[in-house]
């Protein structure tokens, strides 16, 4: 398979999926869409792509489903803007949104981790007419307080530093890199499977802006420019009524479970969960299938209580 940007190939073996490519707010985004059935949306974080999910397609094709999987643009196979204007957190929501709404989804399950979670909520919540479910995992959607990972000085706020961001996550691709392999259970499976695909799309400092651009986003104080953005998220989410799983890596210390699935309780008392699954911050690394299987008993559940 071949990029859109004209360098990268992967064996049909490693990604077993058909590329498909749409234009959303003037840029080419990438995304798959296999199967038949109410839609899967599943949504990755930074710095991966659609390829995080590739041991969810199958089980939940072969359960009756049709799953889409986009690249957030900046990342995978989309069009990777160079200028960091491009990178808003409503300008993703945007480009999300302009995706799905081209498809037709509609009665959609989004699957939300990492930067996906409010992207996909920012979705969700100002579509509520084309959701169904929504399953949250290792994700945020509030202003304050920010994960204490990424309080730290070091290295989360130094990484994200003018002059060092650029250097260690551009340059040397640090977060796709070690950033990724340190953020697995099992390592020596990901370094031999997984991680040089996640770094050969990203071959260069310019590909890579989104890796450390992204993350100041985050809200570390009241001044943030995400500030307003994550308080309308509360603020709706609160008001969500949406059937939700929440699925937790055991071992995840980005976003660890105690704080941030407790926390998703609280503002949705309703939910499952949250069910534990081998995994660190990038989850479905180590436990794909089996997040997709609950993922399946979850829908099956819904669909046994509406009939």
């Amino acid at each position: 398979m071949q990029t859109s940007g004209g360098a990268q190939r992967f064996t049909h073996e490693q990604w077993p999926c058909e590329p498909k490519f749409r234009r959303v707010n003037g840029w080419r985004m990438h995304y798959i869409d296999e199967g038949a059935g109410d839609p899967v949306v599943l949504l990755h974080g930074n710095p991966a792509w659609g390829f995080l999910y590739r041991k969810f397609v199958k089980p939940l094709t072969a359960a009756g489903r049709r799953v889409i999987v986009p690249d957030m643009i900046g990342f995978g196979l989309s069009e990777k803007p160079t200028r960091e204007q491009a990178h808003t957190l409503d300008g993703h929501i945007a480009n999300l949104t302009s995706l799905l709404r081209q498809l037709d989804v509609r009665n959609a399950t989004m699957v939300c981790h990492d930067w996906g979670g409010p992207t996909g909520l920012g979705f969700a919540l100002s579509n509520r007419d084309r959701v169904r479910a929504l399953v949250i995992m290792s994700t945020w959607a509030w202003p304050l307080p920010a994960a204490e990972f990424h309080k730290r000085i070091f290295p989360w706020r130094m990484m994200h530093a003018p002059l060092v961001g650029p250097y260690l996550l551009g340059r040397h691709n640090a977060l796709a890199g070690r950033g990724m392999y340190l953020s697995v259970v099992d390592r020596k499976k990901f370094a031999a499977e997984a991680q040089p695909i996640y770094e050969e799309v990203l071959p260069d400092p310019g590909s890579r802006l989104l890796t450390w651009t992204w993350p100041r986003w985050i809200p570390l104080d009241e001044s943030a420019r995400g500030f307003a953005r994550f308080e309308w998220l509360e603020r709706e989410l609160k008001t969500s009524n949406f059937p939700t799983l929440l699925v937790w890596g055991r071992e995840d210390e980005v976003f660890d479970q105690k704080t941030f699935a407790t926390r998703f309780k609280e503002l949705l008392p309703h939910a499952e969960g949250p069910e534990l699954v081998t995994g660190r911050h990038f989850l479905q690394e180590d436990s794909g299938v089996e997040i997709a299987e609950k993922i399946n008993s979850f829908l099956d559940r819904i669909d046994g209580g509406q009939s």
